[in-house]
């Protein structure tokens, strides 16, 4: 076959093939999606990378650049029309050597499980022994006041609430005592905090997280560290018996200068307004205990394969389209941040943007953050979703990193899957590439995708009251 004729062949194939998918039912497009990220879909494969060859990926860390490295070399590989890096300056804390703690009962030796806080202080070379104190709440700590609190370490064991069913609500309701616990012990005099992991299952992870000192000064800072679920339940029987034992706790954490890092953002441009941005992205970094792979190497590769789905269906969105890939949403939120005010410096018109950062489960639907029409509009789709079950459209919150873009034009969503085992692995050794379902993967994978694709179609101005579907 002569050149010539061969590039004619497939440009007139080509020309057939938009046709087709562009004159097909919202539906008929939804079940390409869906087919092509159940039977060839990249996020695994990707995940697999990022969890079992890069690992844990805490901010300003080797691997934190490797993942920057790893998925700007994939995005390439994709086809995009612009794929580039965006720096963003983000802290570096390291957590040193394994932790150790353990407490005494009878002359019985009970080691425990325990991890520091992100961003903790160390305990002193020898470590730290103190009586300990266990409260629920900060109100607590007020009434208990600097005499009974002074020279102890405090014990946080207030735990998520086990009847609330969306779980995130329950994490909410507790977090606080873990960010702000040795910030408000430190007022009294405490010497060290072990706060309960935030955990729904009784095991023996402990599970770190972020945690601040606000605007306490230095000399006045004492180590915060978790405990596991199980331990913290052993501890508070053995304080009911015993409210005089020691309790000894020992990590060799430091926190660095800050150090350049970069987003990760890929773009197909908009065929009819290229000055229109829509955002799909989930965070790189992740705590360095386990690998990452729930929170949040699911929604990074999942929003990479946002783009790389669209164009293996066909579509040519009319919007320019991005992934953007954020660092440092642990232990910080840099990178969303400066990804908001790049964006604004530039003038740019983000109508849309959708993030994924509640783990690699089946999805269940989406939150919406937006005003009453435009979600009243929206929800007018679900009759597309229900053949793949996904029936949760809800108005509420969308996604830390995409939060710093809100104004009263742009539509927020957050992708929800089914969060019940979500908080057995969030920030914990456990959150590991073997408890990530494949299928679970792409169904999320493939429903980012339709949002997108209804959302570039439609316009979020321009939204009918109903979509086309196919009778």
């Amino acid at each position: 076959m002569k050149p010539k004729f061969l590039i004619f062949t497939l440009t007139v194939i080509a020309l057939v093939w938009t046709f087709d998918v562009n004159s097909q039912s919202d539906e008929d497009v939804l079940k390409t999606i869906y087919t092509t990220s159940l039977t060839n879909g990249k996020s695994y494969d990707w995940l697999d990378h990022l969890s079992n060859e890069i690992g844990g990926r805490l901010s300003g860390s080797k691997n934190a650049e490797l993942a920057v490295q790893y998925t700007k070399v994939e995005l390439e590989k994709l086809g995009l029309d612009k794929v580039w890096l965006q720096p963003v300056m983000v802290p570096k804390w390291e957590r040193g050597e394994k932790e150790r703690a353990f407490f005494e009962v009878s002359g019985i030796t009970n080691e425990v499980n325990i991890c520091a806080l992100g961003g903790s202080i160390a305990t002193a070379k020898d470590g730290l022994s103190a009586n300990v104190i266990e409260v629920q709440n900060f109100e607590e700590l007020t009434t208990l006041g600097t005499e009974k609190i002074k020279g102890k370490i405090v014990f946080y064991n207030r735990p998520m609430q086990t009847d609330l069913i969306t779980t995130f609500s329950a994490y909410g309701g507790c977090v606080n005592q873990r960010y702000a616990g040795a910030m408000e012990a430190a007022k009294f005099g405490a010497v060290g905090v072990i706060v309960r992991s935030m955990n729904l299952r009784q095991d023996d992870y402990p599970h770190t997280g972020s945690m601040s000192y606000g605007d306490l000064p230095v000399e006045q800072r004492i180590p915060s560290a978790a405990i596991s679920t199980n331990d913290a339940n052993v501890l508070s029987k053995a304080l009911k018996q015993n409210k005089m034992l020691q309790f000894y706790f020992k990590q060799n954490c430091k926190q660095y200068d800050d150090v350049q890092s970069y987003n990760v953002i890929g773009e197909i441009t908009g065929s009819e307004f290229p000055n229109e941005y829509m955002i799909v992205g989930g965070h790189l970094d992740s705590w360095d205990l386990g690998d990452g792979a729930h929170d949040d190497g699911a929604g990074v590769v999942q929003s990479m394969d946002v783009l790389r789905l669209l164009k293996e269906s066909g579509l040519k969105p009319k919007r320019s389209i991005r992934v953007v890939l954020f660092m440092n949403e642990e232990n910080g939120l840099r990178g969303g941040r400066k990804y908001a005010e790049v964006a604004k410096e530039k003038n740019e018109k983000h109508v849309f943007a959708l993030e994924s950062d509640a783990g690699g489960f089946t999805p269940r639907g989406f939150s919406f953050d937006c005003s009453d029409i435009m979600f009243s509009k929206i929800e007018n789709w679900k009759p597309l979703f229900k053949p793949y079950l996904i029936h949760y459209f809800e108005k509420g919150g969308s996604g830390a990193d995409i939060g710093p873009l809100k104004n009263d034009d742009i539509v927020l969503a957050g992708l929800r899957p089914d969060s019940q085992r979500y908080f057995d692995h969030h920030h914990a050794a456990n959150d590991t590439f073997e408890h990530v379902n494949k299928r679970e993967l792409e169904l999320g994978a493939a429903t980012m995708t339709a949002l997108v694709f209804l959302m570039d179609k439609y316009g979020v101005n321009t939204i009918p009251q109903s979509a086309k579907i196919k009778d």
